[in-house]
């Protein structure tokens, strides 16, 4: 499935009231900068997901800087993946200076 940067938002939107989900694989999906931005936002406030797969889109350095932003203040996610993205070297930058502030991120 591609669901592309809209389902991206759509999913993002749920995200932001779950309770439930601990393991979130969006791989593949074609999710560019505008959908990784919806997510992180989620990512802020979300308390279960700890295992998100991201690997396999269209994820820049803006959609890169945005999670990483989202990982100074997310407190449960503990698995990230993010290969195979665009995230080029000023998003690579912002999510090791992001991990130095996460304290729960572990792969």
């Amino acid at each position: 499935n591609e669901i592309g940067d809209d389902g991206a938002k759509a999913i993002a939107e749920v995200l932001h009231d779950n309770t439930t989900l601990i393991d979130l694989n969006l791989s593949g999906d074609s999710i560019g900068d505008d959908g990784a931005k919806a997510i992180a936002e989620a990512l802020r406030v979300n308390t279960t997901l700890t295992t998100l797969n991201l690997r396999y889109n269209e994820i820049g350095a803006d959609g890169a800087t945005a999670i990483a932003e989202a990982l100074r203040d997310n407190t449960t996610l503990t698995t990230l993946t993010l290969f195979r993205n665009e995230i080029g070297d000023d998003g690579a930058k912002a999510i090791a200076e992001a991990l130095l502030d996460n304290t729960t991120l572990t792969t």
